[in-house]
Order: structure tokens, then C-alpha cells, then sequence
């Protein structure tokens, strides 16, 4: 596709040659990625003004991941985009967003003897420990692995053969692998989250993985204490105490310090335990936050307010965090993957909902502003200091 106009780089061609890669890569910035469904809206804050593209990448194409690799000197841009007519792809960009690369041929895909297709990338996660590892986590629920810093990807055959996935079922959103950490402790220890199958782990590279989900209700089934199928909807990792992570249920908020053995409830205190975001403070141990909705049935702010809890002490308490946000009747939803971080000490937050609403904090949480309004379904946001 190279060859392409500016304004043909923002439905998805490639423009090989459009700005200068050493005069944007040269500057500090913070860069806010939000994907919708019709298109990549990307924000950058220069000493503390916000500026967004005029118009959005990827025209029309649902975007439901995205990634900031910033491990190496170049930052990259890894976005997953479903076009109606051409399908699933994974672009890259080596200048912030300048411009886009499509692979010739696609990234992830499923192998012929799999029977499978693609239907969306949920996930696209650089790894903690391997500098040009990145995976991907897809619909049907696989995971993928990149050692050329996403821009090809093999299947992880062992998780994808499970002899448990024969009774894996589908979520609400479909059968979808949404979440992947790494751990900079241990490049073989992965862990996973599957809807509706629950929380895997490997901790041999991905050669054998097993279930992770004791502790964890699926109030849904005859069993509500399954071994798995579990609805986990998003789990995070304490940023002081790699063993402690953080996971948002189908109805539950819990911990584990473990690294996932063993869950938790920490839901006392939070106005509902029904939601679908769950982001770890990039610094301060014990301190996560949540957006409860009001129920699986209802899906929009817990009593209609638009609110964003915050727990610093690991889920013992919860606080409602609310300046600079609306005051009114609210029912904008924020979905799994419409939180996030960028790193940044004191943390930026920001969320977006499916109001096309995009809110920010440059304070840990204590205080937000709007950036964006009117903007197509948020599906994700994510953020880093370039």
C-alpha cells in the first residue's frame, strides 16, 4: 500500500516519507491512543496542552487493541484493526503515528490445520523481560508470539491445544484471549485471561499452562467455584509487588498475592463489583483502580455516576474519585481495555467510554479533565511518556 496520500494513511494505507522521523522522535511528549469503532484517535500533551489529530487513523476500522512499545530508543505503535471488508490486521508505526506499516502478509493467523479464523487482535502486549517480544491475544481465544517486535507472529500451540478448551464458551463479546502480563522477573511466566475460560499461567515459556481461577465466583454456572470458565474480564499486576495482581470478574473485584494461585475478594466498599476495567498504579505499590458499571443487566455507571475508584491499600478500602468529572446522571461504560496508565510519576490515568468520551488525570486520579467528546464507542485507550 505504500505510495498513499496523508489522508489515505488515515483509512489504513501507508505513506511511506510523511514527516520527519527525527524531528518528532526528538520531542517528550505524552501520547494518548484511543481506539474506537470507527478508528485510532491519537492525542499528545506538550507542556500540559492536549492536542488530537484532526481526523482519525484507520478510518471506519475497529480498533480494539493497541500498544506503546517504548523499550527500545524509537518508540513503536502497535494497533490491532478490524475493517469490515478486509478483516482483521495488525499495523505498526515507527514515528509515533506519523505513519502506518500493514505487513504483506497478515501478522497473526491461524494455521490451516487449526480450522480457525481470525476474527479480532484483543490484545497486544510487549513483553517485560525480552526486548523485541510482543504477544497477541485474539478471538477465537489464542495467543500469539512476536520475536521481531510484532510484525509477525506464531501461534502458542500448547494453550491453543489445551484439553480443556473443548468447553470453553463464549462471553457476551465473544470467546476472546483480552489479557496478557509478562514478568521482567521471569521471561517463561506468563499469565493469561480468557472470556469466558478464566485466568491460565505457564511458567515454563508456554510449554504446559494451568488454570488460575481458584477463588474466583462465575455466579452464571451450576458451579459458581469452577476449576475454569470463569468470566474474568481484566487482570492487572501491583507495580511493587510482582505477585500481587489485581482482577476485575463478571461480578467480583479480587486479589491474589501469589501471582494468581490463590483469589481473593477485595469488592466491600466499591458501590458494585460488576465491571470490566482494572489498571495498577505504574509505581505505587497497593494502589489500583476500577470503573464499576451498575450490573451484567445494566450496563452503565454503578448508580448512574461517573466515578473511578481507587484502592491504596490493596483492596482494603475504596475511594470514589470524582473532581472534574460529570455530576449529572452518567451512562457512559468504560469497557476492559478503556483504562490505562502511561508510567508517568505522578500517573496519568485516562479512560474512555462508550459515550466517546475521553477523561484524563495527570495526578494519580486525585483531579480529571475532558479531552475528547462525541468520539465513535471507545473500545481502548493507552498512554505512555514518549
Amino acid at each position: 500500500m505504500a505510495g498513499c496520500t496523508l489522508a489515505g494513511v488515515r483509512n489504513g494505507c501507508v505513506d511511506e516519507g510523511v514527516g520527519d522521523v527525527a524531528e518528532v522522535i526528538g520531542m517528550t511528549e505524552v501520547l494518548l491512543a484511543v481506539g474506537t469503532r470507527k478508528g485510532l484517535f491519537i492525542g499528545r500533551r506538550r507542556g500540559g496542552v492536549w492536542e488530537f489529530d484532526d481526523s482519525p487513523w484507520f478510518n471506519a476500522q475497529a480498533v480494539y487493541s493497541i500498544a506503546v512499545d517504548t523499550r527500545d530508543p524509537v518508540p513503536r505503535l502497535l494497533v490491532g484493526g478490524d475493517s469490515a471488508h478486509w478483516g482483521p490486521s495488525v499495523f505498526h508505526s515507527d514515528d509515533l503515528g506519523r505513519t502506518w506499516t500493514e505487513p504483506a502478509r497478515p501478522a497473526v493467523r491461524f494455521p490451516t490445520d487449526t480450522g480457525a479464523s481470525l476474527e479480532r487482535v484483543w490484545q497486544l502486549h510487549p513483553a517485560a523481560a525480552e526486548p523485541d517480544v510482543v504477544y497477541a491475544g485474539t478471538e477465537p481465544a489464542a495467543l500469539y508470539r512476536s520475536e521481531d517486535r510484532g510484525e509477525t507472529f506464531d501461534l502458542v500451540r500448547p494453550l491453543w491445544e489445551h484439553p480443556t478448551r473443548s468447553k470453553w464458551v463464549p462471553g457476551g463479546g465473544g470467546e476472546g484471549l483480552h489479557t496478557v502480563l509478562t514478568d521482567e522477573r521471569d521471561p517463561r511466566a506468563v499469565t493469561v485471561a480468557v472470556s469466558t475460560a478464566g485466568v491460565f499461567r505457564t511458567r515454563d515459556g508456554g510449554v504446559s499452562w494451568d488454570p488460575s481461577n481458584s477463588g474466583v465466583s462465575a455466579v452464571f454456572l451450576p458451579d459458581p467455584n469452577p476449576e475454569f470458565g470463569q468470566c474474568v474480564h481484566k487482570v492487572a499486576r501491583d507495580a511493587a509487588t510482582p505477585d500481587r495482581l489485581y482482577l476485575q470478574n463478571h461480578w467480583g473485584v479480587y486479589r491474589s498475592d501469589d501471582a494468581g494461585a490463590r483469589w481473593t475478594d477485595i469488592g466491600e466498599g466499591l458501590p458494585s463489583t460488576f465491571g470490566f476495567a482494572v489498571v495498577a498504579h505504574p509505581h505505587q505499590g497497593d494502589t489500583a483502580y476500577v470503573f464499576p458499571i451498575n450490573a451484567d443487566s445494566d450496563r452503565v455507571p454503578a448508580d448512574r455516576r461517573c466515578r473511578v475508584f481507587r484502592t491504596t491499600d490493596a483492596g482494603r478500602s475504596w475511594e470514589p474519585l470524582t473532581a472534574g468529572l460529570p455530576q449529572g446522571d452518567h451512562y457512559g461504560t468504560v469497557l476492559r481495555d478503556a483504562m490505562c496508565h502511561d508510567g508517568a510519576d505522578p500517573a496519568g490515568v485516562y479512560f474512555g467510554n462508550r459515550n466517546g468520551e475521553v477523561y484524563a488525570s495527570a495526578d494519580d486520579g486525585d483531579s480529571w479533565q475532558q479531552l475528547a467528546a462525541h468520539l465513535p464507542d471507545v473500545l481502548c485507550v493507552r498512554a505512555a511518556v514518549v
